[in-house]
């Protein structure tokens, strides 16, 4: 999977974003939850619920093998996120949202609207840090744990079920991390580098020439402008059904 670099926002995202992080560095989730006389840290409801998934790179879709699992990455966005969930709604779409603490945390109201939808939550991470592989290991546990706990208290309870790495920057440790909390890693087989606005004829004919490579399929809703987004998934989600794909969600 290659790397996404070179994007202002992101860069003003992770300014953004290690701000949270050294903060949540004196009090992170896990002393978060610590009973008042400190000690071990006291479960609350949705830790208790937490299984573990394998922790192994997902692509395949619970759909089968003529499934397609639409992803969207970067969000919410106040813009963009609501215009993606009307297009995904008006087509009887489900899709798995890969969402940035820090946006979460900001759009609370969009994170609920999202699952409300029907759709599936994906840790995103706090920063969207494409460099994250080569940081620390606290460093990833940090970005990880902090984006979960951000994303589940803006969906009002609703734990993520899957972590993408940015840029795909997995390690075997952020991989083994979000398995044990849940959170199947998730990959992608078709990148539209919508991020790029490379017009929407090439987004189409991309997923159209590269769908054969696998099933997950990767679109952005924050980040810049996404009109072309819009354009391609309104071109793109007739032609699958055409095909005879059917929409699901990646395996955990």
């Amino acid at each position: 999977m290659a790397k996404h670099k070179g994007r202002g926002w992101h860069s003003r995202l992770l300014a953004a974003g290690l701000g949270v992080t050294a903060l949540a560095a004196a009090t992170s989730v896990w002393t978060a939850q610590a009973g008042p006389t400190g000690g071990q840290p006291e479960a609350r409801p949705q830790e208790r619920t937490v299984t573990k998934v394998a922790a192994d790179i997902a692509h395949a879709s619970d759909r089968g093998p003529r499934g397609v699992n639409i992803t969207i990455d970067d969000g919410p966005d106040p813009v963009w996120t609501p215009q993606v969930l009307q297009l995904l709604k008006d087509s009887g779409v489900k899709a798995t949202f890969c969402m940035v603490g820090t946006q979460a945390k900001a759009y609370p109201d969009l994170v609920k609207k999202v699952v409300a939808d029907g759709h599936r939550l994906c840790d995103h991470t706090v920063s969207h840090d494409t460099a994250m592989d080569q940081k620390p290991e606290a460093y990833q546990s940090q970005q990880i744990l902090d984006a979960e706990r951000m994303i589940i208290e803006a969906s009002g309870g609703v734990r993520p079920q899957y972590y993408r790495a940015p840029g795909g920057a997995f390690t075997p440790y952020s991989r083994q991390l979000a398995a044990s909390r849940g959170m199947r890693p998730l990959g992608w087989n078709v990148d539209t580098k919508d991020f790029e606005h490379p017009g929407v004829d090439t987004m189409v004919d991309t997923v159209k020439s590269e769908i054969s490579n696998g099933p997950t399929i990767l679109f952005h809703d924050a980040g810049g402008e996404r009109s072309e987004t819009l354009e391609a998934l309104r071109q793109v989600l007739p032609w699958l059904k055409e095909q005879g794909y059917s929409f699901g969600f990646p395996v955990r």
